[in-house]
């Protein structure tokens, strides 16, 4: 796996205007206000397991339109105590699996609510969630599901339902409201960026080599899955690409997430063809410069041989370590505000 993209030091420069919708702003108010219509929590059962250090909750929440949402709550057994919790958004074509499959943060003291994608059971893993809206125009895939209108395009309504999970998180039992952190890799770290435009109040955002990011460009640059699929649309549907364009300009996460106010933690490996490097500089050049206060604390980890699988454990460590630092002790009230002021690229 060979270098690609632009070499790093023009990639820690790598800033580029990203052309914003005149009406971003007011779709996603719509958007999320008619999802605030109904009430989040629809039900939360104790989930038997194996697990004898943790507690496990099959949750069910309303997201986009009011559609069922499937997730898994996971926290410490034995701690009374209002923790902060983790939500982890999964990658392209994967489910929520199994309560055994993510225990990295629970295991670590956190509370953890892992998310559902609607509609993409099978490819990588086990979903439980289906997704009724999916008779737009446009491609198979969910990257292409309804891609030629903003409004049916089914990004639309998974970051909704993104959103409304950090609700549902902040409504369940044992957990602290002002610590909650969204996560993610690949599609999960794009969710994560554009949640963190979009919902107030996180304490702070972990993404890895995400998706949706810098789309324009993407779609340019790479012919590989998710970003190739709509280049295979396109190659049979040339007369679509000014839509797609369109479309797409209101899901790029480089731009929601001009809005963020939480700290955030990135990550990617330089020969990621996936998602592509100058990709993820864009957003992090971006983040956070137009939240009408002072930029968020920011920290980027690049691993130079490295594809989409970025830095992994050596990683995660990395992201456990930043959020202790950041949030303290999980089963303690939470520390004083730190400066916002942000932190050189690493």
């Amino acid at each position: 796996m060979s270098l690609f993209d632009l070499p790093l030091d023009q990639l820690r420069r790598y800033a580029p205007t990203i052309t914003e919708p005149a009406d971003l702003d007011d779709f996603w108010r719509t958007t999320l206000q008619a999802a605030e219509s109904v009430p989040v929590l629809v039900e939360v059962r104790p989930e038997p397991t194996d697990l004898r250090l943790l507690d496990t909750w099959d949750v069910t929440f309303a997201g986009f339109a009011g559609d069922p949402v499937r997730a898994w709550y996971t926290r410490p057994a034995g701690v009374p105590e209002p923790l902060p919790v983790v939500i982890e958004y999964v990658g392209y074509g994967r489910g929520r699996g199994t309560p055994h499959e993510r225990l990295t943060w629970p295991v670590a003291g956190y509370a953890h609510l892992l998310m559902d994608a609607r509609g993409q059971s099978g490819q990588y893993g086990v979903g439980d969630t289906a997704d009724p809206h999916g008779k737009a125009p446009g491609g198979p895939s969910p990257v292409t599901r309804g891609i030629l209108s903003p409004q049916g395009y089914y990004y639309r309504r998974l970051i909704t339902d993104a959103v409304r999970a950090v609700q549902a998180a902040r409504a369940l039992p044992g957990v602290d409201p002002a610590r909650v952190v969204v996560a993610g890799n690949s599609q999960g770290g794009g969710l994560a960026l554009a949640v963190a435009g979009l919902a107030p109040g996180l304490a702070a955002v972990l993404a890895t080599a995400p998706f949706l990011c810098h789309l324009q460009r993407a779609i340019e640059i790479t012919d590989a899955s998710p970003y190739g699929e709509i280049g295979t649309y396109l190659a049979v549907h040339r007369e679509a690409e000014a839509a797609v364009r369109h479309t797409l300009s209101y899901v790029d996460a480089a731009g929601l997430v001009r809005r963020a106010t939480a700290p955030v933690h990135l990550g990617l490996g330089l020969r990621d063809r996936v998602c592509p490097p100058s990709t993820v500089f864009a957003a992090y050049h971006q983040y956070g410069v137009a939240n009408g206060g002072p930029v968020p604390a920011r920290s980027i980890h690049v691993y130079p041989f490295n594809g989409h699988e970025h830095g992994e454990a050596v990683h995660l460590r990395r992201q456990l370590r930043w959020l202790a630092e950041l949030l303290g002790d999980p089963t303690q009230p939470a520390p004083p505000t730190r400066s916002t002021q942000p932190a050189a690229a690493g």
